[in-house]
């Protein structure tokens, strides 16, 4: 690795690009959807404007990879992310050798294959993180180019024009995209304010709005409920709490790799303490948009419970100034050994989840009872569901042959999860209706699908299908709308032989035609 053979450095990142979409690529093939992967697919089959979690952008990914909802499949979603983070990683390669030289550019690509959220959360699974990430690293990469112009031209204004597309797209994919609007304002104001005598500063800004009218009309129409739900999570109580502060810091030093987050903090400490190893304009630059959006989120823990991932884009840039660093280190031997150790001990990690998931005879969970064995094994998520599936199928078919059940009856469940599993794998493949009932916060864009599929019928029968790992009292949770509850089955879903969870299956008997959707009452 030496610095005269810089030809080499595409070469290499090439090669980890190629290996690296190739593991993503198999483990597709073998892992089942996840909670939320199942859940986003309802963006793809219920297209709209925006909706109540997030907007429309993983939606249009996924319909784009499942050739408009032609093909449902596990490894067709996950291909959309795993394409955007291939052409990430290249981005990040361009963007390091913007900011130093290819060594830097080939360390980024490095760091950002091993940082478990950029290659594996928001570079394998089907959430919204994956078009966010791309587009945020596309904006970024203008931003190095305008911000810190000194004399501003033809072409750094034809550039901001770019970025607000850029940054537009990004805020419509996920929310956090409105912290690059922050970081060039933050730059701006503090470093080069002749931008704000500049039309195309404004303009920039304008098509940025426009791209977000997706959001706003849905919203309009929706009474504001996503900024309200939004909003209602970050709120501070106003109550100190320790065990969230620490309970973030700890995510984002597990989502990012440790390996890595060790490796970003040893550059920072060496940036804040005076060292020079990257122009100040570019780290000033890589660091507008990440400060702010890790400060918020980082201090919104302090008082409320929140997600690692929310702060996770903010260490995209710090990324960056980690290869910058490193590339520069007066030990290269160590250094380009310390880059590949995220990626390596990355993969090691891949290979125990993978044999835990798919293949380990070792139940996580509880092991008390059958109505909640197996609960709080979080393999469970990404296993299983297909044997669910083919246990309803034997179920449906004896009952609908017997004729205790009407043919063709729906399913109801509770909750976001696990009614998007159930829907995906067990409902739509069997043509089934499935419909979750229970408050706003519970179901989400269930909501909206119960009145797309036409909500229930009066006196019909339907299924229930309880797994014992997310187990409520069918009678708790039914009763009130529903003559009776029966119970039919329950199916061991086994992993190398050995029990992981049960399928618990009941009819529903004579709906009452009492269920209220808990969409405000002018969407019903």
């Amino acid at each position: 690795m030496q610095s005269t053979v810089l030809i080499n450095y595409r070469r290499y990142t090439a090669v980890w690009i190629f290996a690296a979409t190739i593991v993503r690529l198999l483990l597709a093939t073998q892992l089942e959807l996840g909670i939320d992967e199942v859940y986003y697919w309802n963006y793809v089959i219920f297209p709209d404007w925006s909706y109540f979690d997030h907007p429309l952008m993983v939606g249009v990914l996924g319909d784009i990879f499942s050739l408009h909802h032609t093909f449902r499949s596990d490894f067709l979603l996950r291909l959309g992310p795993i394409c955007l983070s291939a052409l990430s990683t290249w981005i990040i390669f361009r963007i390091g050798t913007k900011v130093k030289d290819e060594r830097t550019g080939f360390y980024a690509a490095l760091l950002f294959t091993g940082s478990i959220y950029c290659s594996i959360i928001a570079g394998f699974s089907y959430i919204p993180d994956g078009p966010l990430i791309i587009f945020w690293l596309l904006a970024l990469n203008l931003m190095l180019d305008f911000l810190g112009a000194e004399t501003i031209d033809s072409v750094h204004r034809r550039k901001i024009i770019l970025f607000g597309v850029f940054a537009g797209l990004a805020m419509i994919s996920k929310y956090q995209g409105a912290f690059l609007w922050v970081g060039v304002f933050a730059y701006v104001f503090l470093y080069n304010r002749n931008w704000l005598k500049e039309f195309s500063f404004y303009l920039s800004g304008v098509i940025s709005a426009i791209l977000l009218l997706p959001i706003l009309i849905w919203n309009l129409n929706n009474d504001f409920v996503t900024f309200n739900y939004h909003s209602g999570r970050v709120t501070p109580k106003w109550e100190f709490r320790a065990d969230y502060f620490f309970t973030e810091l700890s995510g984002q030093f597990a989502y990012n790799n440790p390996v890595v987050y060790v490796l970003i903090v040893i550059a920072l400490v060496a940036l804040f303490k005076g060292k020079k190893f990257i122009d100040t304009k570019f780290h000033r630059i890589l660091l507008s948009p990440a400060i702010p959006l890790w400060l918020v989120f980082t201090g919104f823990s302090v008082f409320r419970s929140t997600l690692p991932h929310w702060s996770a884009p903010a260490f995209v840039s710090l990324i960056i100034l980690a290869a910058a660093y490193w590339a520069g280190h007066e030990n290269q031997k160590e250094a380009y050994f310390w880059m590949k150790a995220g990626a390596y001990f990355l993969a090691f990690l891949l290979a125990v989840a993978l044999w835990l998931i798919n293949y380990s005879p070792v139940q996580l969970g509880k092991k008390s009872d059958i109505a909640h064995f197996g609960e709080d094994d979080f393999t469970q998520d990404l296993y299983g569901w297909k044997q669910v599936r083919k246990a309803f199928e034997t179920v449906a078919a004896r009952e609908e042959q017997a004729g205790t059940m009407p043919a063709g009856a729906g399913i109801l469940t509770y909750k976001m999860f696990p009614a998007a599993h159930l829907d995906f794998y067990v409902a739509e493949p069997n043509e089934r209706k499935l419909q979750a009932l229970g408050t706003l916060e519970d179901i989400h864009m269930y909501a909206w699908i119960y009145n797309y599929r036409n909500g229930l019928e009066k006196g019909q029968d339907y299924y229930h299908i309880a797994l014992s790992n997310l187990y409520r009292e069918p009678q708790e949770l039914f009763g009130n709308y529903f003559e009776r509850i029966e119970p039919m089955d329950t199916i061991e879903i086994s992993r190398a032989g050995k029990p992981m969870r049960y399928a618990m299956f009941y009819r529903l008997r004579n709906y009452q035609g009492n269920y209220v959707n808990p969409l405000p009452s002018d969407l019903q």
